[in-house]
């Protein structure tokens, strides 16, 4: 298979290079950017392209690469930091400018370019540096240049080496992706191959593989990555797999009823529905604190999920191995294995497993390598309903989250009745938006959209008489990333249809509000 190696130097646009390279039906994958040349050989890339990052090449402490990379006769192309380090390890020199860039700037073609073909002499790109190249490498040709950064492109086309100070992978960059196009297809040669319909086979494949004729373990959740497991290890294991599904009755309107249809009547799997609504319920009465609220709901799930695994052994059928619904953004962030990234911003990884002592199983991550719209398309392509590749991002701790206060089965029915009538109304939205533009995220779509119940009462009149009821509050955001997001700008006909639908539908509430917070300084959940 065609791939694609980007070394990661810390960029906060890494994940982006390879997400935009799989968007032109390349695969690609991220890996430190220190790892030797010989095991990036190893790997039997068709390119390298070397990312961004935040530091001075000439710092202490500074990223760097193995120089035998460049004598690998692979096509390099190296962004912002990635020119820098590539100038510095040839043999160039790199500078600290008086007046840095940051955001758009107009780059002028001052020579012919394989990189920059087909796009005009004179165009908009999007910079974020202070140091730049002062000096190119010998061989290279300087190819284009702005007011402040005299090489703001440089390539050697005799050893397909090829930089910009500027960064092509972000969409503020107007020709960026015919430059990625004209590296990938025009310089490298490569196919627009890979995509998901494809890549079914090869993913079953690997999953029986790994298994043999062991059981699996899946913990279901409903959302979109344990569900697209689940499919998966259907279609390649069959009743080997069994899931999981632990009911805690903080799912959102409708949800179990339809993770169990589909897991029953889809796909021929094990599936075992765990009620442990009572016992959540009991566990976090008067619990008001949302750390202490999300450490009960986490904890309790681990015991209701190893208590079906202990049975199973019980039975006469001793699982080995637990399949996760790891993605590769996990991977990237948490820098703990597989990538061993330099990114400057590491968190941990969201899916360790608290195993009991004594208890142990081999993982099976089938997805950690894709991003979330990959895991979206995949889902559709094994067959999984809309409503579930599509689904609404959802908090593990369910919500008892976007229950401010102590979780009470009265506040319990009141969210779960008004966070219906916001995810309809604004389903339907979207589902409008998609038919004018003809994408999933449009410019005025929701990302997210969800109701919040607060803690407090509020005076109303309904039917003449003085009411004293909860309010909801409606949160929809607009984001890309999840990392940054702006409170949506619905129409105020949406917004006064879910305000009205909610007061005459869900009993004990009387006022709705719109959380109009971004992020920052909010942050999209509220607990």
């Amino acid at each position: 298979m065609q791939k694609v190696v980007v070394l990661d130097f810390g960029a906060q646009y890494g994940q982006l290079i390879a997400r935009r390279v799989r968007d032109l039906n390349v695969y690609s994958e991220i890996v430190p950017c220190d790892m030797p040349a010989a095991d990036i050989a190893a790997m039997e890339p068709s390119a390298i392209i070397l990312s961004g990052g935040p530091a001075s090449v000439y710092a202490p402490d500074a990223p760097e690469l193995d120089p035998a990379v460049f004598d690998l006769g692979l096509p390099v192309l190296g962004f912002c930091y990635g020119q820098q380090i590539m100038a510095k390890t040839l043999g160039g020199v790199v500078g600290h400018t008086e007046v840095g860039e940051y955001g758009p700037a107009t780059i002028t073609r001052v020579a012919p370019s394989r990189l920059l073909d087909g796009t005009p002499a004179e165009q908009t790109v999007w910079m974020s540096h202070r140091d730049s190249v002062a000096m190119v490498p010998d061989g290279f040709v300087i190819t284009s240049s702005t007011g402040v950064c005299p090489v703001a492109s440089m390539e050697c086309a005799e050893r397909n080496l090829y930089a910009t100070q500027f960064h092509p992978e972000v969409r503020h960059t107007t020709y960026g992706t015919q430059m990625l196009s004209n590296f990938l297809f025009g310089v490298c040669g490569l196919e627009p191959s890979w995509s998901m319909d494809n890549l079914i086979d090869s993913l079953v494949d690997d999953v029986r593989s790994k298994v043999g004729d062991q059981r699996v373990i899946l913990g279901l959740s409903g959302g979109v990555d344990s569900s697209v497991v689940g499919a998966l290890c259907a279609k390649a294991i069959g009743k080997q797999l069994t899931c999981v599904f632990v009911n805690h009755g903080l799912l959102r309107k409708g949800e179990p009823e339809e993770v169990e249809e589909v897991f029953t009547k889809q796909f021929d799997v094990d599936f075992v529905h765990v009620h442990a609504e009572e016992r959540y319920a009991k566990l976090l009465e008067g619990e008001a604190n949302p750390e202490r609220k999300r450490q009960i709901i986490g904890t309790q799930f681990w015991e209701e999920f190893f208590t079906v695994a202990q049975r199973l052994a019980e039975g006469g059928n001793p699982v080995k191995f637990l399949a996760q619904g790891t993605i590769y953004p996990d991977i990237i962030e948490s820098g703990a294995r597989k990538t061993g990234g330099k990114a400057s911003t590491i968190k941990s990884h969201h899916n360790l497993i608290p195993f009991p002592e004594g208890v142990s199983f081999e993982l099976i991550e089938p997805l950690d390598h894709f991003f979330k719209d990959e895991v979206r398309a995949l889902g559709t392509a094994l067959g999984l309903p809309d409503y579930i590749v599509w689904r609404q991002p959802f908090p593990g701790p369910g919500l008892a989250v976007r229950i401010i206060g102590a979780v009470t089965p009265e506040k319990l029915e009141i969210l779960k009745n008004a966070d219906a009538v916001v995810r309809e109304e604004l389903d339907a939205y979207n589902a409008r938006l998609f038919e004018e533009t003809g994408e999933r995220n449009s410019e005025h779509s929701c990302w997210q959209y969800f109701a919040v119940l607060p803690d407090i009462k509020s005076v109303g009149v309904m039917g003449d008489e003085r009411t004293y009821q909860r309010p909801i509050i409606v949160r929809a955001v607009e984001s890309t990333d999840a990392m940054t997001a702006d409170w949506a700008k619905l129409p105020y006909e949406v917004l006064g249809r879910i305000s009205s639908r909610i007061v005459a539908e869900v009993p004990g509430v009387n006022r709705v509000v719109y959380d109009v917070t971004p992020k920052p300084p909010g942050t999209v959940e509220w607990e």
